[in-house]
Parts: C-alpha cells; sequence; structure tokens
C-alpha cells in the first residue's frame, strides 16, 4: 500500500512557475503524497500521540527510498530552475580556489601537515624532514574514493615517530575504520580496526588504546543504539581479534569511554559518560604494571580531564566549584578533593584550553567570544600575553615539551586562518602560512552588538557586511545560532558566508545561551528546562536586526545545524510570521523519540528523555514535530543527508512530509537530502559547493533579492 502511494507520487509531481517582470515567482506545489499512518499511537504518560510518520524511521525500506527520490526531485526541479543558482555555484567554486595549508605538528626531524590545492574535495596530508625541507605526500584521502566521500577523520602520530595511525569515515559517517602505516617506508602495516566510534588514538609502548563496540549487525548500523562502548588496547602487528579490553562497564549500557595517554607515556585516564556534558574520571599509572584504575570524580554532574603531568603531578582541567574552568594539582596517592591544589584558578573570563610547550604554558580564554592568551611560567605564573592580530578567534599554542617550536592560527569572519610559528623561549611569533584568497577583507565591516532577550538576559551578536550594503531595512540577512551542548559558536572565516557577503547579505551570528561562550552557566541557562531561552534568544536578535533597520521580516533568513536545526524548527512553529525563509539543516526535529536512535540517548542529559513525565511535559511543549499547525510558514528548505548516524535522517524526513501537510501558505517547504552524505564532516569540497549553491539560490530567490 505504502509502496504504490509513493511511487505514484514520483510520477505525480510537478509545478507550475509564472515569473513576472520583477523575477519574483508565484509558485503553486504539488507535494509528494506522504502516506499517514495513523495506527501507531504511542502513550506518553497518559497522553496519547499519533506518529504519522513512524515508517520514515526505516531508511531501507523501499517505501523511504521512493519517497526520498520523490522529494528530491521536486526540490532539485526548483532550485535548478532558480537563474541565480549558477552564478551563485561559480562564485563559491572561484573563491574556495585557493590554496590553504594546516598549522604543522612538529614529529622529531619531521614536520606533518594537510594542504589543499585549491577545490580537491579532501585535503592531503604531507611530510617533509626539516622546515625547509622537500615535501612528499604521505596520505592523499582524493584516490581512496572517486567521489571523494571517504575522510580521512582521525591522525595521530605515535610517540616514537615510527608509525601513523588514521581512522577512515564513509559518507561522513561517524563509524570509522582504522589504518597504519610506517612513516619510513610509507608502507601500509597489516593493522585494521573496524566498529570503532567516537575514539582517539592514544598511543603507548608499541600500540594504542581506542574506543569501539562489539561488531554488530551492518543493515542497522546508522540507526542502532550505541551501546557497551569499550576501550581496547592495540598492539601492532596483531589481529583485532586479539585487542585486550582494558576498560568496560557491563552494568551501564549506555555509558561512553573515551582514553587519554600523558605525552611521556606514564598516566592513561579514561573519561566515562553518560551523555554529551560531565564525566566520571578515571586514571592509571601505567609504569606500575599491577596498578588499578583510581576514581576521582564519581559522578556526571561536571567536567573534568586530565590535560598533563610533571613527574608524579596531574594536571586536571575542571568546572567542579568553578563554571568559568580552573585547573587543578593532584598526585594519585591522594584523590580526594580536599587535596585537590589550584594550579590555574577560576577567572571572570572562561578558560577554554591548557597547553605546554617547551618551558611554557598556554592558556586560552574566551571572551566576549574572542580569544586571549596567556603565557605562564612552568610554575604557573604569569609571564606575559600573546599578541594576537585582532578581535578573532586562536584555538591554542601546540608543540611538545622538549621542543622550543610551537604553532598557532588565527581567524575571524572577515580573515581565513592564518598559521603562525613561536619560538617559546624567546616567545617571537612569525608568520607561517597566510592564504591567499580572492576577498578583500578591508572591504568588509564586521561589529559585535549586545541586545536584550525576553528575560532581561544581555546577548552577544556578530554582525558581518560588505562596506556598501544599505542600512535601511531592505538588505538580505541570514542569522545564525547554535544554542546547545556547551559549544560556543566563534568567529571564523567561511568562503560560504563570504560569497553571501560579497552578494549584498548581511550574516549575523547571535552567540545565545545554551552554548558554552560564558562558561557553564551560559549552557545551564539553556538546556533543559531552560531551552526556551534558548528560542526566546534567537528571537529577540531577529527583531533586533529589524529593529536597527538592518533587515525586515520579508528580508529575514534564519539557519542553524544540528542542535541549531532544532533551534530552527522551534522557532518557526513558535513564530512561523519571524523571517521569510528557514533552512533547518540535520535537525533533531522529533524530541519524543531522539534517543532511541544511535547515540541519541547521550543528549538525554541536554533535553531530557519523554521517558521522564516531567521532562516529556516540557519537551512537547518545543518539539518541532509535534508543534506543526496549519497556518502559513515561510519558505522551508530542510537539509539532511541520507548517511547521518548522529542526527538519523528520520528527523527531517518526519517533520518536512507533516509542514508539507499542515502549510497554508503559498511559500515552498521542501527538503534537501544529500546522497551519501552524513552530519557534515568530512563531506568533498565539490559536495559542499553544489549544497550552497542550492541553499543560496533557494534564500535570495525567496527573499526576493536578484543577484547582480
Amino acid at each position: 500500500m505504502r509502496e504504490l502511494i509513493i511511487i505514484g507520487a514520483i510520477t505525480s509531481i510537478f509545478f507550475t512557475a509564472c515569473v513576472d517582470k520583477n523575477e519574483t515567482e508565484k509558485t503553486t506545489f504539488n507535494y509528494p503524497e506522504t502516506y499517514r499512518d495513523s495506527s501507531i499511537i504511542d502513550d506518553y504518560h497518559g497522553q496519547k500521540i499519533t506518529d504519522y510518520y513512524r515508517w520514515l524511521e526505516n531508511e531501507n525500506s523501499d517505501s523511504t527510498k521512493n519517497w526520498v527520490i520523490a522529494q528530491n526531485k521536486l526540490t532539485f526541479d526548483y532550485i535548478n530552475k532558480i537563474p541565480s543558482r549558477q552564478k551563485l555555484y561559480d562564485d563559491l567554486k572561484g573563491m574556495w580556489n585557493f590554496e590553504s595549508i594546516s598549522t604543522p605538528s612538529k614529529h622529531g626531524d619531521y614536520y606533518v601537515y594537510s594542504k589543499n590545492d585549491g577545490i580537491q574535495n579532501q585535503s592531503v596530508f604531507y611530510i617533509k624532514k626539516g622546515m625547509d625541507g622537500a615535501e612528499e605526500i604521505l596520505l592523499d584521502p582524493n584516490t581512496l574514493s572517486e567521489d571523494g566521500t571517504v575522510s580521512v577523520s582521525t591522525f595521530s602520530i605515535s610517540n616514537d615517530n615510527k608509525y601513523l595511525a588514521y581512522g577512515l569515515s564513509v559518507a561522513g559517517s561517524d563509524w570509522k575504520d582504522f589504518k597504519v602505516m610506517n612513516l619510513e617506508t610509507k608502507e601500509m602495516q597489516p593493522d585494521f580496526i573496524t566498529w570503532v566510534k567516537f575514539s582517539g588514538i592514544s598511543w603507548y609502548e608499541n600500540g594504542f588504546f581506542y574506543s569501539g563496540y562489539t561488531p554488530q549487525k551492518d543493515e542497522n548500523k546508522l540507526t542502532q543504539k550505541n551501546e557497551f562502548a569499550k576501550v581496547f588496547y592495540h598492539k601492532l602487528g596483531t589481529d583485532q581479534s586479539e585487542d585486550k579490553i582494558i576498560f568496560e562497564d557491563k552494568e551501564h549500557p549506555l555509558r561512553g569511554f573515551y582514553a587519554s595517554v600523558t605525552e611521556d607515556e606514564k598516566y592513561i585516564s579514561i573519561a566515562a559518560n553518560e551523555g554529551t556534558s560531565g564525566n566520571m574520571l578515571y586514571i592509571r599509572d601505567l609504569t606500575k604494571p599491577d596498578s588499578e584504575f583510581i576514581q576521582v570524580t564519581n559522578n556526571f554532574e561536571n567536567d573534568t580531564w586530565l590535560v598533563d603531568n610533571f613527574g608524579d603531578k596531574l594536571l586536571l582541567f575542571t568546572n567542579i566549584d568553578a563554571p568559568n574552568n580552573r585547573v587543578i594539582q593532584i598526585t594519585l596517592d591522594n584523590v580526594s578533593k580536599e587535596n585537590w591544589a589550584d594550579f590555574i584558578p577560576e577567572k571572570e573570563t572562561k578558560l577554554e584550553s591548557i597547553s605546554v610547550a617547551g618551558n611554557r604554558i598556554f592558556t586560552t580564554y574566551l571572551q566576549d567570544v574572542s580569544s586571549k592568551i596567556e603565557i605562564l611560567n612552568i610554575d604557573g605564573t604569569y609571564h606575559s600575553d600573546l599578541k594576537l592580530p585582532g578581535k578573532g578567534i586562536c584555538n591554542g599554542v601546540y608543540g611538545k615539551k622538549e621542543e622550543n617550536t610551537a604553532f598557532y592560527s588565527y581567524s575571524s569572519y572577515l580573515n581565513p586562518s592564518t598559521s603562525y610559528e613561536l619560538n617559546v623561549e624567546t616567545l617571537k611569533a612569525k608568520e607561517y602560512f597566510k592564504p591567499e584568497i580572492d576577498f578583500k577583507s578591508e572591504d568588509y565591516i564586521s561589529k559585535q552588538v549586545f541586545y536584550t532577550s525576553a528575560d532581561g538576559e544581555k546577548i552577544p551578536m556578530f554582525i558581518n557586511y560588505h562596506k556598501d550594503t544599505k542600512l535601511d531595512g531592505n538588505a538580505p540577512c541570514l542569522l545564525y545560532a547554535y544554542g546547545g551542548f556547551n559549544i560556543s559558536v566563534k568567529p571564523s572565516f567561511s568562503v560560504i558566508n563570504a560569497v553571501f557577503m560579497k552578494n549584498g547579505g548581511i550574516y549575523a551570528v547571535a552567540n545565545i545561551r545554551g552554548g558554552s561562550e560564558y562558561g557553564e552557566k551560559w549552557h545551564k541557562a539553556g538546556m533543559l528546562n531552560n531551552k526556551q531561552n534558548v528560542f526566546n534568544d534567537f528571537i529577540a536578535a531577529a527583531e533586533y536586526l529589524k529593529e536597527i533597520k538592518y533587515t525586515s521580516t520579508e528580508k529575514l533568513a534564519l539557519h542553524g545545524r544540528s542542535n541549531g536545526g532544532l533551534l530552527m524548527g522551534a522557532v518557526m512553529t513558535q513564530r512561523p510570521d519571524l523571517a521569510s525563509v528557514v533552512l533547518p539543516g540535520v535537525g533533531v526535529l522529533d524530541m519524543l523519540r531522539y534517543h532511541k536512535f544511535t547515540i541519541g540517548w547521550a543528549w538525554a542529559v541536554e533535553y531530557g528523555s519523554s521517558d521522564n513525565k516531567e521532562q516529556f511535559d516540557n519537551l512537547i511543549k518545543y518539539s518541532p514535530l509535534h508543534n506543526i499547525k496549519e497556518t502559513s510558514y515561510p519558505a522551508t528548505l530542510v537539509l539532511t543527508g541520507d548517511h547521518d548516524d548522529r542526527v538519523v535522517p528520520a528527523h527531517s524526513f518526519k517533520f518536512i512530509s507533516e509542514l508539507q501537510h499542515q502549510q497554508k501558505g503559498d511559500k515552498p517547504v521542501m527538503v534537501r537530502i544529500d546522497v551519501n552524505a552524513g552530519h557534515g564532516a568530512g563531506k568533498p569540497k565539490e559536495k559542499s559547493i553544489g549544497e550552497w549553491a542550492d541553499i543560496w539560490a533557494f534564500t535570495f530567490h525567496n527573499l526576493n533579492h536578484p543577484l547582480k
């Protein structure tokens, strides 16, 4: 029955268009006929809710595959007829065609870095002996697939500088396969490890630690719940079946683990989590063969990490009794809290990271969403600040304890990432690499403003635009935000946004609550029962942009991805009159069932779970899927990937189906389903260019902004 309905819909899709002299398209749509199954009724604590589109959760069924074909046909037929699409594609491809080189890392006599000559789908890894040595290709991911959909996601060189271990991801999946290469001969080793997820590579002696799962059924790999994670030790040259389990928890199937080894290979730490924030910490002395893991923290209320050691003294990065973070010093002899000593006390500004290079300690702070780097002596006393080129972002200074050379990078909304080489002893820096790009930053303006949210909280926002843009309320504007999971949205350069600004657009980013721009208090103010603050902050940002005449409702577009996709869904269902275009990307849109897929259970600490009565009562108030009503919605382009195994595409499938069913206005509500693509990481550049040409064409067209 479903198959017949969906297949029939493919042949019945059509749209008619009439373009007037102002190139404003008046379109009526016959959306694919999506089956509404009224027999699936869930009981949530006495409240009965019909899940009409449960069948779309099975991405392998013929009916779902046919539905995807039908929806994509409608979407691409529409977008391909927009006149500006080709120009935007050319703009993106042209501006993206510049050489980029990552900040290098030093390994003995060798420097390792990645480079993209312009529009290569994946960056290539290079190695050279000495700073001025001849470079040679170490690993070229572009040779691993014809379409560039195989990417390198994890990359680590052994402490003796003899081996490279790296993780491969197919179509953006969170699942990884690990391989090993001999650095000197460039020969691949027999080591091959599968079923790895959310794992680093931590070298120890002649092998490494990693996190993974017991092999399961491949056909359910992209949707099944991830349970019973383990930490393994792999000895080089052996089969994966011989890997030893060094940490697991058989009583708590939903705990995840991340292993890390100190640079001197003296200590291993295991961070255990039950969600995306908060962890228990275990540390073991690897120099003592019979030693056991010592538990340092015993709950999930805070975050604590082992960042380094000086002999037996361990430095822990923590937000326990310090919402803006601090660094404490302990020994394993007595890890009780009363024996913790502040090494870097908490400040009013959020501490983001700490690193050690040579005889210096580098601390990175986030001050009003811009970086501040403090240089400390090895005993933790203040030495000086590291001077940065301007108000932007430096994600830390990195090197090794025994090396006198370190590297860092700097970027902003108007400046592509430039890397610097730092002499740790003299603290003199010199430019290592600056990209040459067809974008004149001096022709653009980037300013930070503070606006007021519904409850009186002051929220920072960056506004970026070409200096010739008229601020009279008629400029197209895209407002972006994330607002969750303790993640800060920091200034960074993007070709995607540069093309939007080049064509007359204003690009605005609201640093709303739920993130970590001002520490853990800012995060907690936007999670669980405080989630409505996130939506209110974003709505207030949109109203502010209109109030000061930067844009208007008719010229405003909204965009967010993942948790930001949830933000889009919640805002457009609460305020369908707020903007003219909404772009929900890979969003969490079914808040009642998100925890039943892949790693979704880990988000319950952020959102709450429908399994809990009180939390259900909060989730049902804003769950985008369950708050769609019969009204006029703005032009909407939902974005997802058919291989997204983090936020499964069923979220977007179900949301757009109900949106098309309830849409009473004449604006298009469509879904763009990227085939052979995941949540976003590792996406080939050609795919990104095509995707954003479509997005910007849809956006400019529905904002009635013809391109010059």
